[in-house]
């Protein structure tokens, strides 16, 4: 039988079976050990049940992954989901930056959620503003009051999403929503820390319907520090700034990093208004933390 992996914990896998949306608790065989292979979330597997009325089997084979994240550990995603609030707590543009610049880094497509638009709408213009040249969607949700719920429904359609943020800005609200059900815990905010409590510990998945298809959505433990990757020789942070590239090939120096060098066009371009300042402070302080974080 053929199913994905939606949650691992302790030893056991379960997994949601292709053939008859069961959930199935299993052990890994052997033979994966034998090969260190470790079973992901994310993984799509062939099982072998050993007790049908109790929903228990042996995962028995891991599918070619077409792709396997560290943190989270997660395998075979589309696309992830970077939750944000518009207020309470205030969005922390920084981690946001290091947040897009690691998906583009892995090559998954990012979709730019602001929730909580009810409580405080007055920011939606200056994240437009910062935002709006990133070339990906930016939707501004209310999951209490179920605004635009179905419009990020239609993106997460027959995709395979992780989801990330930091504590506190509702993504387990949201992804209830978005599922139709109470699928998550879900905490309140401390007054003291407006982080959230009480939420999610681990990597699990879930499967919804949306028009018919199968849809999964990772949601992920709430973590406020993130740990940038690290560049290949060839690479260029600026590569994972999409509102970079129609300018860098009209800089004076082909490896021009865009901070210190003259006839700069990508500085150019910030001066002019055409790329968000924020943005562009922002690049500045994360080639920085890569350099400080892996200098030999």
């Amino acid at each position: 039988m053929k199913g994905k992996i939606i949650k691992g914990i302790a030893g056991f896998y379960y997994v949601y079976s292709f053939e008859n949306a069961n959930i199935y608790t299993c052990r890994a065989q052997g033979k994966l050990r034998d090969k260190k292979i470790k079973p992901l979330v994310g993984d799509n597997c062939k099982i072998e049940i050993t007790d049908e009325e109790k929903a228990e089997g042996s995962v028995c084979e891991i599918f070619p992954r077409k792709n396997e994240l560290i943190r989270p550990a997660v395998s075979n995603v589309d696309q992830m989901m970077v939750i944000f609030a518009l207020t309470d707590p205030k969005p922390n543009f920084y981690l946001l930056d290091k947040f897009l610049f690691f998906i583009l880094h892995e090559r998954l497509s990012p979709i730019l959620v602001f929730n909580k638009e009810d409580l405080d709408p007055s920011d939606k213009e200056k994240v437009s503003e910062i935002y709006g040249g990133f070339n990906a969607p930016l939707i501004f949700t209310s999951a209490k009051e179920n605004v635009n719920i179905d419009v990020l429904k239609g993106y997460l359609k027959g995709k395979t999403t992780a989801v990330a943020g930091p504590s506190g800005v509702g993504k387990s609200t949201l992804i209830n929503a978005v599922v139709g059900h109470d699928i998550m815990e879900t905490g309140d905010i401390s007054r003291k820390t407006l982080r959230g409590k009480h939420t999610t510990r681990h990597t699990e998945m879930f499967e919804f319907d949306v028009d018919n298809t199968d849809s999964f959505i990772l949601d992920t433990p709430g973590f406020s520090s993130f740990y940038l990757p690290s560049l290949h020789e060839q690479e260029r942070a600026s590569d994972y700034y999409p509102e970079f590239l129609p300018y860098t090939t009209k800089c004076r120096f082909n490896a021009c990093l865009h901070d210190k060098e003259p006839d700069c066009r990508v500085k150019k371009a910030v001066e002019e208004g055409l790329i968000s300042k924020e943005r562009y402070l922002n690049y500045l302080k994360i080639i920085t933390e890569i350099k400080n974080t892996y200098k030999y």
